[in-house]
């Protein structure tokens, strides 16, 4: 089929050990009936925008995904601990459920636990469980969250969230060391895999003493970055109709659409893009979106700093990146990994300054390194 065809840069065998299908909209197609507002030649070239990109629930259309979901297939098939980074929206967790997904531990449990979204006073007890008698209103033993996961994966989204006492603890769990239950005398030995996520630069944490060293290099045995979506533009259109099919197959993006989609800088990555696709398809009374529907603020419209303060940010984040460079000996590639962005980024920023810096009629701090 011709889905399978363009997923070879993953390897031949991958859309066995992907999950490789088309997205699923949420209406069985008998139901959908036959509407006039709906061309129905245009369905095929609609649906043709999105064959062949999904592998284990994810678009891998642009190089950056493609990288992703190569490094994915290298690691699943062992017990490596993953760090996960990117920012707020970009997939993080699709790429952690990847990683399960294609494991030996496929069959087994998949738990997940968002770190910054429990209170301090509960994350003890859910991540190790507890024994009745434990604390006021334990009425009976409960299983921690490393426990329902033995056998399988767990996933700690947003690790940096936890306070110091936690980030002990568990980094004696991914020692291997048995733990006791809260409030309990007996010990537990469990055997999870672990793959975090983060959206902060753990490494600066590290330096600022607000995360545990060993921790960082316990987590992080293996780290995959999932780039923002900005910077894999490819990826945009599939994941738009992807979006939009699960909302109403029958619906088409415009060509005014698509180019307002690609020309806008998503600083809420994925998430932010399936709102704007749902929001639109939503309040369609038309077969084809159009960008006017999709509301998209320009960028000289969106809520900002004013511009003498976006030109203080500016001259910051240069000497930020100034130092990161130094730091790192001119080594790109390291320095990108301090300042927690991609290669590409940095590349960009550096060329910014650069120009910036011959208009104005000076050397850019950064020019010569």
């Amino acid at each position: 089929m011709a889905m399978t065809a363009k997923v070879h840069a993953l390897g031949s065998d991958s859309a066995a050990r992907f999950n490789l299908h088309r997205a699923a909209p949420h209406h069985n197609q008998e139901s959908v009936g036959p509407d006039s507002r709906y061309p129905q030649d245009h369905l095929k070239a609609a649906q043709a925008q999105n064959e062949g990109n999904i592998v284990g629930g994810a678009v891998v259309r642009s190089e950056g995904m493609k990288a992703v979901f190569r490094m994915v297939e290298k690691i699943a098939r062992t017990n490596a601990t993953v760090l996960i980074s990117g920012e707020s929206g970009a997939g993080k967790e699709v790429v952690a459920r990847a990683v399960h997904n294609v494991s030996l531990r496929c069959t087994r449990p998949w738990v997940d636990v968002n770190c910054g979204a429990l209170p301090d006073h509960l994350v003890e007890s859910e991540l190790f469980g507890y024994e009745k008698g434990a604390f006021s209103g334990a009425e009976g033993q409960k299983a921690g969250m490393f426990e329902l996961a033995s056998g399988g994966t767990l996933f700690l989204d947003e690790i940096g969230e936890l306070d110091s006492k936690m980030q002990v603890k568990l980094l004696r769990v991914l020692d291997g060391v048995p733990y006791y239950r809260l409030g309990g005398t007996r010990k537990v030995a469990v055997d999870a895999r672990i793959v975090a996520a983060t959206n902060k630069n753990l490494e600066l944490a590290v330096e600022a003493g607000t995360f545990r060293g060993d921790l960082f290099h316990r987590l992080n045995q293996v780290s995959i970055h999932v780039p923002p979506l900005r910077e894999r533009m490819e990826d945009i259109a599939p994941l738009a109709y992807r979006f939009l099919h699960e909302v109403d197959p029958r619906l088409d993006l415009g060509d005014d659409a698509l180019n307002a989609l690609e020309d806008y800088e998503w600083p809420g990555n994925v998430r932010e893009l399936r709102n704007a696709i749902t929001r639109a398809a939503v309040l369609a009374d038309r077969w084809e979106i159009g960008a006017a529907d999709l509301n998209l603020k320009p960028a000289a419209q969106r809520p900002g700093p004013r511009p003498e303060l976006k030109r203080q940010l500016g001259g910051l984040e240069e000497q930020v990146i100034r130092e990161a460079l130094e730091k790192s000996g001119g080594r790109q590639d390291h320095a990108a990994v301090l300042l927690g962005i991609s290669r590409r980024t940095l590349l960009r920023r550096l060329k910014e300054y650069r120009t910036r810096g011959d208009a104005n009629g000076y050397a850019s701090p950064v020019s010569s390194i």
